[in-house]
């Protein structure tokens, strides 16, 4: 198993790719700290891992609350010693409106989830990988706000695009010292939140026909490329915003 003995902390893990990756990781024999804001959608997804024979804690709280990201590290540690992974997924979209009239309140909320709660994260996990020789940090960002540009998603795009710069800064602070830090860049997926953006079948079927595939990925598709990452089958990845959009960035057929 690719992942056995390691100790793993994903964030909106309920639901998702968070989810996904929470049940890839544990196939894989990582022992998982899991967090989202919701406890019981957590609960159940922690009560699937361990009867399958898997390991998982949980913290329910929003991540962008003050303390949340020291509370994740901190049952990491109680729970199974410290730290070798961190997916940081969780995040929000905010209102589809033009720049002009996006909601300065809204702007912020979203760029405290989405931004500011990954460098909190990031603030907090760092000592805690560094503690067992170095791991894996991983933001989940998204190709809006990089490769392409949808229109109602300024706050979206600037928080993920800032996610590749706070990323490449710490793989060159840390790197030598056994931390890899990298950007993940989903296209369109089917999640929960995927059809917030496109929310009948028509939307669907425009967002499908951007890709070069000409489909959404599954969320597990997502969960693959995080594993990569966050394994040593990554061990010479760092610094990277990676790709996983099914040809989005480059079609245009």
């Amino acid at each position: 198993m690719r992942l056995h003995d390691k100790i793993a902390l994903i964030t909106g893990a309920s639901a998702g790719i968070g989810r996904a990756c929470a049940l890839r990781f544990a196939a894989e024999g990582a022992r998982l700290v899991l967090n989202a804001r919701q406890p019981e959608p957590l609960q159940a997804l922690a009560d699937q891992i361990r009867a399958a024979g898997g390991e998982a804690v949980v913290h329910a709280a929003d991540v962008a609350g003050p303390d949340t990201a020291q509370v994740l590290v901190d049952l990491a540690k109680r729970a199974f010693g410290g730290l070798d992974i961190a997916i940081n997924n969780a995040g929000m979209l905010g209102p589809g409106v033009p720049a002009a009239e996006f909601p300065v309140d809204a702007w912020r909320q979203v760029m405290a989830t989405n931004l500011d709660a990954a460098f909190h994260a990031a603030r907090a996990q760092l000592p805690a990988l560094l503690a067992r020789g170095g791991g894996s940090l991983v933001f989940v960002g998204t190709i809006v706000g990089h490769t392409v540009g949808l229109p109602g998603m300024a706050a979206y795009a600037s928080s993920k695009a800032g996610l590749i710069g706070l990323s490449q800064v710490i793989a060159a602070e840390y790197g030598a010292r056994g931390v890899r830090c990298n950007v993940l860049l989903p296209g369109g997926t089917d999640t929960e939140m995927g059809r917030q953006a496109a929310p009948d079948e028509d939307a669907l079927d425009f967002v499908r026909s951007l890709h070069a595939l000409k489909r959404l990925a599954g969320p597990e598709e997502i969960a693959n490329a995080a594993l990569f990452l966050a394994s040593d089958e990554g061990s010479f990845v760092t610094g990277s915003a990676m790709r996983v959009d099914g040809g989005v960035s480059i079609n245009r057929t």
